[in-house]
């Protein structure tokens, strides 16, 4: 029901923006062309542009800049997408093939890069230097992100702290710009964007929280990847953390063996130790105690649809089970 509304509220908006990301998305090498179609064409959920549009519109914001900015995040987040499906040597994202699997892992980093690229000639036709700063810090801290996740693979001794700093680097930062620049494109008062860039970095908490719960439990056909892909590739997430912490001896062995060695045939005794240890719960409420915090955030923002929908995101994003 949310998603239907969620999707009707901005129909027209996001039209624009996806008109924006497929006329920039054009190149005359044929090859950024088709690797950009398809993964512009694998059913993504759109969700960190429609932030940028629902930021504006909840800040009054009149004008067309926030469209191309929403294209912007999209090919910001992509570029990682195509970086990091390279890196973590994926074959599936969204029940579809990787990039890389299908074009190889050259032409999928190189693709990134132009996305990238293409990202900063656009924000610079904005013409705000607020607005090139926000998404130049960003795409700076979410390769510092990324960087920190591949040190933290296999390394059954990152605790929590560490697992929450690389999730605010490597997803939330995006959120959080995202948020920020539509309160930047609507001249929003100082403590307004503050709030607007609070709300996002919870909500992508809340967001990157609930995808490590489903790596655990979801259906694989609606989410479009393989449950223990995360444990395939040594990531120490928080149910495994919380596992590891909360189990017997014997248990937490288990686990951090399966970490340390990405044993994905241990895979049906992890997940014994993560329901009998209550780490999905535990993970899921930590993503309603960030949900809290984003609603927290932006209560005092006069109301509208826009408001109200931010709310429902929030809400949606930790309790989704896809």
């Amino acid at each position: 029901m949310f998603l239907e509304n969620f999707r009707q509220l901005l129909a027209a908006d996001m039209a624009a923006v996806d008109q924006v990301i497929r006329t920039r998305l054009h190149s005359e090498v044929v090859l950024v062309n088709q690797v950009g179609e398809y993964i512009v064409n694998s059913g993504g959920k759109r969700l960190r542009p429609a932030l940028v549009v629902l930021s504006a519109e909840a800040f009054g914001y009149q004008g067309p800049h926030h469209h191309t900015l929403a294209a912007v995040v999209e090919f910001i987040h992509t570029a990682t997408l195509l970086h990091d499906d390279v890196v973590d040597e994926s074959a599936l994202r969204r029940g579809h093939e990787t990039a890389n699997a299908l074009f190889g892992n050259a032409a999928s980093v190189l693709v990134g890069d132009f996305l990238y690229s293409r990202a900063f000639q656009m924000m610079v036709e904005v013409g705000q230097m607020r607005v090139m700063e926000t998404l130049a810090d960003a795409t700076n801290i979410i390769a510092e992100g990324e960087v920190l996740q591949l040190l933290n693979c296999h390394d059954a001794d990152v605790d929590a702290d560490n697992y929450m700093r690389v999730i605010h680097y490597k997803t939330a930062k995006l959120f959080e710009a995202a948020m920020r620049l539509g309160a930047i494109l609507s001249s929003a008062s100082a403590a307004d964007e503050a709030a607007a860039a609070k709300y996002g970095m919870h909500l992508g908490t809340a967001f990157q929280l609930v995808d490590d719960v489903l790596d655990y439990s979801a259906d694989e056909s609606e989410t479009g990847k393989h449950l223990g892909d995360d444990l395939a590739e040594g990531k120490p997430t928080l149910p495994l953390i919380y596992a590891m912490q909360h189990g017997t001896p014997d248990q937490a062995a288990v686990v951090r063996e399966a970490i340390e060695q990405g044993d994905v045939s241990k895979f049906a005794d992890v997940l014994q130790i993560i329901h009998d240890t209550g780490a999905l719960a535990f993970t899921r409420q930590q993503a309603m105690r960030e949900v809290e915090l984003a609603c927290a955030a932006i209560a005092h923002l006069a109301d509208s649809k826009y408001k109200v929908c931010l709310v429902e995101l929030a809400h949606f994003a930790a309790t989704r089970q896809y």
